[in-house]
């Protein structure tokens, strides 16, 4: 048997992270039924509000078009309000019930709870240098700005959104011959 390839085995690492950020994801739905990016927007809502719904979505690094969705389930719960202030009636602000503030309060990380111990355990530099070296792998894939949520959410992969069809079709998948 073969060793693997530098670029199998970085496959196979990409692999294992996706995988266990999916697994935690399907674990924040089961523990307090929101979804990883439901729990980001809560949380940055919590951290920012009053938010207007588009420095929200630049915020937490998804399109508006997926953030209405999420708002709209999370006003639905009634952890969320939406409405229009000031002069500009077309801006929609986003500030948190007291249902949200409490949700928030008992809400676990989003990173799973090892990964956060393990990483805070580092001297500062070497969190510095994770977080640079994990930048740069998002750069290398193009991926600096795909909407974040499919990969955070539980759920069928099969569905894209047609930003990520505009990526795929952008970057197309090549196959390599090994011969």
């Amino acid at each position: 048997m073969s060793p693997l390839t530098l670029e199998d085995q970085v496959i196979v690492a990409l692999r294992r992270i996706t995988r266990a950020i999916d697994l935690h994801s399907r674990g924040l739905m089961q523990e307090i039924n929101l979804t990883a990016p439901q729990l980001a927007s809560l949380q940055t809502i919590a951290r920012l509000q009053p938010i207007t719904v588009g420095a929200l979505a630049k915020s937490i690094h998804l399109s508006q078009a997926t953030l209405t969705g999420i708002l709209s389930r999370l006003e639905s719960r009634n952890l969320v309000t939406r409405g229009r202030r000031g002069q500009d009636k077309r801006t929609v602000v986003v500030e948190l019930t007291e249902e949200g503030q409490a949700m928030i309060k008992n809400a676990p990380s989003l990173l799973q709870d090892r990964f956060r111990r393990e990483l805070l355990m580092l001297q500062q530099w070497e969190q510095t240098q994770m977080l640079s070296t994990l930048q740069r792998i998002a750069s290398m894939m193009d991926a600096e700005n795909i909407d974040a949520s499919p990969v955070l959410s539980a759920g069928d992969v099969s569905t894209s959104s047609e930003h990520d069809t505009e990526y795929l079709n952008d970057n197309p998948v090549t196959v390599h011959d090994p011969q």
